[in-house]
């Protein structure tokens, strides 16, 4: 069975809400712990966390197990530099163990284990280098990207994820339809929060 490491990504400033939006209430738990504990509870092999944006704040204010042995928690210094700097920082960590990647955003509430294990099975079963969500006719997070396309995400620059890759690579991927129930909201602003706590 291939093992695939998760990479969270929660470096960003949130500009557009004012505050870390990581930390933001979600019933017992926060936006960030929400995520991370549907991750852990996933079959992916490890999860990493990565950080940036007032990075001891959010890892303090975390609503979840930080000392599970699946979760390593890292900070990325040049998380001003965009999303890209994200991604080749949590690629770092697991590169040399995992051939395989799960990119998630940690702005997405509704992304559950249950949709992570739905992605994990069929891509397994497709035997793509790449697969992908797709909602609506509309590729979405998560994603997940074969070591053959790793030297690609390390040249990735500024404000930008693999979305690029996937367009170039398009007879490569697996795209799978969740269920239908599933909202791929992000949260970047006080509007999208509150459309998401009136979803709960």
């Amino acid at each position: 069975m291939i093992r695939v490491a998760g990479l969270l990504l929660a470096a960003g400033a949130s500009s557009r809400m004012g505050k870390p939006k990581q930390l933001l209430p979600t019933g017992k738990s926060n936006l960030l712990g929400r995520i991370v504990d549907q991750a852990l509870r996933s079959e992916l092999a490890s999860v990493t966390l990565v950080l940036g944006f007032q990075a001891q704040k959010i890892r303090e204010g975390l609503h979840t197990p930080t000392r599970s042995k699946k979760l390593n928690i890292i900070e990325n210094p040049r998380y001003k530099e965009g999303i890209s700097s994200s991604i080749i920082a949590g690629l770092a960590e697991v590169e040399d163990r995992f051939d395989h990647v799960m990119i998630m955003l940690a702005d997405m509430p509704h992304v559950t284990s249950n949709l992570i294990d739905l992605l994990l099975r069929k891509y397994k079963d497709a035997g793509l280098p790449l697969g992908a969500v797709v909602r609506k006719g509309r590729r979405t997070h998560p994603v997940i990207i074969h070591r053959t396309y790793y030297e690609e995400l390390r040249g990735l620059r500024g404000d930008k994820g693999a979305r690029d890759l996937f367009q170039k690579h398009s007879d490569k991927v697996c795209l799978v339809e969740p269920p239908e129930a599933y909202d791929d909201m992000d949260i970047d602003t006080p509007e999208d929060y509150q459309r998401f706590l009136k979803s709960l």
